[in-house]
């Protein structure tokens, strides 16, 4: 008796420390899990209460079959593996709808456990956000919605910056936003942000542009600055952004838009071959006539609108502009601006009469797409001014076939023309990785190129690898193998001859068949004289030449 009794205390008491203390180690870890998962998801917007069941309710069960699990070690591994399961299903989850820096459980997360925390929040100094309201947005709190839209605007345009873009276009696609920079006038796509993400970066921006957070469909405008210290963190330089919202059915499209201070070019500065330089120089010497700047939309026709002004002396001429839009201040020029404000009380043709009116040497005047404009144009010339205005047209026989239409008059287009240009902007390779290469005879029959005549071309620079696999980016061009655009000009000057042409030719063709006999050298051949001497590469010419066509097909 005395033995059996023994036999059960010592049964009935038997219990392993060590798996008592496994079990309790894993059991108490798994409740501040629940609580980071309720308090994390809440923080992404993620479904809180769903996400905390899921961790909650799987550990509880596992806890259980593990106890009815005989071999210990079995069960451990059954609760390790459901719990781990349950919380890496949450963490893919949230990571996807936060930026790169928000996730968790990445490499970079796992070496940032090693950096401090203040270390962390330094790397976002010398960079404030400054509202439309001109209020400084002070750092949030980290592993807010706040701080995730705060840090991916900081991420993003320190990153759109850098690669000196003008603008930033988000598009919703059906499980992300498409993202795009827009550099040197070339849209560059760039890594897809998931809605998620894009949830709290449109917040931000909202909120600094002072637009409706709650507003989705409607259009919407807004602008806030970003103050951001120099290299030398000697001094600060502000930079304005302008946020620009529309409603889709795919969702909220989002455009950021640099503003920036144009420079207003001289004519030596536009892209000109020397002998264009020389013909428009002339124009300075000009005491009435008119001259048509043409091209498709962004293609910098204003800017040589601005440039041909700029020719003229502004002290001993006065000198005016009416447009629409003004692309920048052009100094000692008097700019018209025909606003909303105008259009419930006169026309376009009518304001540019008043300006007339006003007794200027010179008149600029941007969009003249209509008859009546057109027509008011040719008359001022007529009647003593120098007239320069601007046309959407693909190359100067299309201009020229636009402006009789629009006049009507071809003996006053005749007596009134001096000449017309049309243009393209085009990449400039970068002088610091642009390599040079043998193009073949095929190639150069392609574009009527004489062999003799060159020796090499120039492309962008390929990729550089270093020592270690690690990719080498240009500093100066950020990789894309152009710095900066320059312009390419098809251009005629009407001479006598040519006058005759237009009053007395049948057709257009005709007056291009003429055009040609002046020697007026094609756009493209133009660009291919910028090809050979190293200016821009043959990829670019094909990309900038081919989409006029594109938007014909279309």
């Amino acid at each position: 008796m005395p033995n059996l009794l023994l036999s059960s205390v010592q049964y009935a008491g038997y219990i392993s420390i060590i798996k008592f203390l496994t079990f309790l180690v894993l059991f108490f870890l798994w409740l501040p899990l629940v609580s980071w998962v309720y308090k994390d998801a809440k923080a992404v917007e993620a479904k809180e209460v769903f996400w905390t069941a899921v961790v909650l309710g799987t550990g509880a069960a596992a806890a259980l079959i593990w106890l009815l699990i005989p071999v210990f070690i079995i069960g451990v591994l059954f609760y390790v593996m459901a719990v781990g399961t349950a919380s890496l299903c949450y963490v893919r989850h949230r990571n996807s709808r936060v930026m790169d820096y928000g996730r968790v459980l990445t490499v970079e997360h796992i070496k940032s456990l090693f950096v401090s925390k203040q270390k962390r929040l330094d790397s976002l100094t010398g960079f404030l956000f400054i509202t439309a309201n001109k209020n400084e947005v002070p750092l949030p709190q980290p592993q807010t919605p706040d701080f995730f839209g705060y840090k991916a605007a900081y991420e993003l345009l320190t990153d759109a910056m850098w690669r000196r873009a003008s603008d930033i276009i988000f598009s919703p696609a059906s499980q992300n936003y498409n993202v795009t920079y827009y550099v040197d006038g070339a849209a560059l796509k760039q890594p897809a942000i998931a809605r998620g993400q894009m949830g709290f970066l449109i917040h931000f921006l909202k909120n600094l542009a002072d637009l409706d957070i709650n507003e989705k469909r409607k259009p919407q405008k807004g602008k806030f600055k970003i103050s951001q210290a120099r290299q030398d963190e000697q001094e600060q330089r502000d930079i304005g952004w302008e946020v620009i919202t529309a409603g889709s059915t795919a969702g909220e499209q989002v455009r950021l838009k640099q503003i920036v201070k144009q420079e207003v070019s001289r004519l030596a500065d536009i892209g000109l071959m020397p002998e264009q330089l020389e013909q428009l120089s002339k124009m300075r010497g000009t005491k009435q006539g008119l001259f048509i700047v043409t091209g498709p939309k962004k293609s910098g026709a204003t800017t040589t609108l601005y440039a041909l002004l700029r020719n003229h002396d502004a002290f001993l001429n006065s000198i005016n502009t009416l447009e629409k839009r003004p692309s920048a201040d052009v100094p000692n020029i008097t700019q018209n601006v025909f606003t909303l404000s105008d259009t419930g009380t006169t026309t376009f043709a009518k304001k540019l009469q008043e300006v007339v009116r006003m007794g200027p040497d010179i008149v600029g005047v941007a969009d003249c797409e209509d008859a009546e404009t057109a027509q008011a144009a040719c008359a001022a010339a007529k009647d003593g001014k120098v007239i320069y205005v601007t046309l959407t047209a693909d190359s100067v026989v299309q201009a020229m076939g636009k402006w009789i239409k629009l006049v009507g008059d071809r003996n006053l287009i005749a007596r009134t023309l001096r000449g017309i240009t049309n243009q393209r902007l085009f990449r400039v390779l970068c002088e610091e990785c642009k390599q040079a290469y043998a193009p073949n005879n095929e190639l150069l029959r392609k574009f009527n190129i004489t062999a003799d005549k060159v020796k090499a071309l120039y492309r962008t620079g390929k990729v550089v690898v270093g020592k270690r696999g690690k990719e080498m980016t240009c500093e100066k061009c950020q990789g894309t193998g152009y710095v900066g655009r320059t312009g390419a000009f098809e251009m005629i000057i009407i001479n006598n001859q040519l006058r005759k042409t237009i009053t007395q030719s049948k057709s257009l063709a005709e007056i291009g068949s003429h055009f040609r006999g002046a020697k007026m050298l094609y756009l493209q051949e133009q660009v291919l004289r910028k090809v050979i001497n190293g200016t821009t590469a043959i990829d670019e010419m094909i990309r900038v030449l081919s989409a006029p066509r594109k938007r014909k097909h279309k």
